[in-house]
């Protein structure tokens, strides 16, 4: 009986348009307004589970591109044949599982969020700890002029990632998805054009 208190208009329109979760919708925004994701790109979705930014992004870069997704659930829908996931954990394991496919990325999305405690400062402390890594598997495997993409809980240590990312890239945007629920302290973190 919970997730009906979540549903709203894009819940429904994901599930009508066959996206496992409405998140989906927040990368097409930022696609649009950003200019990200061109056919033939190589991408990594780090916390791609339950899958709608790996369908999205196959669908964009089209049958030449690559989409790689990394998550500690498994991603349970079927996906396109131009996308390889990976199941483990970011934080410990992620390097060594992307070193293993020996690829370098235009885009770097990370969508990954913490288990979350109920408590602002906990969680945002925990969002910051995924970014630092999604930010370092960036500064890795992202390729020169690449593009990061990465969501944050808005918190005390905002500002202070926010000019990391904008040392190592050329430009750094802050957006708030239209389709991000209103009480949400989520925010993304652009970087534009990898130094």
């Amino acid at each position: 009986m919970k997730q009906k208190t979540w549903e709203d208009h894009f819940s429904r329109k994901a599930k009508k348009e066959n996206f496992p979760a409405r998140s989906v919708y927040k990368l097409q925004e930022i696609r649009k307004k950003f200019r990200i994701i061109k056919k033939g790109d190589v991408i990594l979705d780090l916390g791609c589970s339950p899958g709608s930014w790996l369908v999205y992004a196959a669908d964009m870069v089209g049958p030449e591109g690559v989409v790689v997704g990394l998550d500690l659930k498994p991603v349970e829908i079927a996906v396109p044949p131009n996308v390889k996931v990976l199941t483990g954990d970011v934080a410990e394991n992620g390097i060594d599982l992307l070193n293993s496919l020996d690829l370098q990325y235009n885009i770097i999305l990370s969508d990954m969020a913490p288990a979350t405690t109920g408590r602002k400062d906990i969680d945002s402390y925990r969002s910051l700890l995924l970014c630092r890594v999604a930010l370092e598997i960036a500064e890795s495997f992202l390729l020169p002029e690449g593009c990061f993409v990465c969501k944050i809980f808005q918190g005390p240590d905002f500002k202070e990632f926010s000019d990391t990312v904008k040392n190592l890239f050329k430009e750094q945007k802050t957006f708030k998805p239209q389709s991000s629920r209103k009480a949400s302290k989520e925010i993304y973190v652009i970087g534009i054009g990898k130094k």
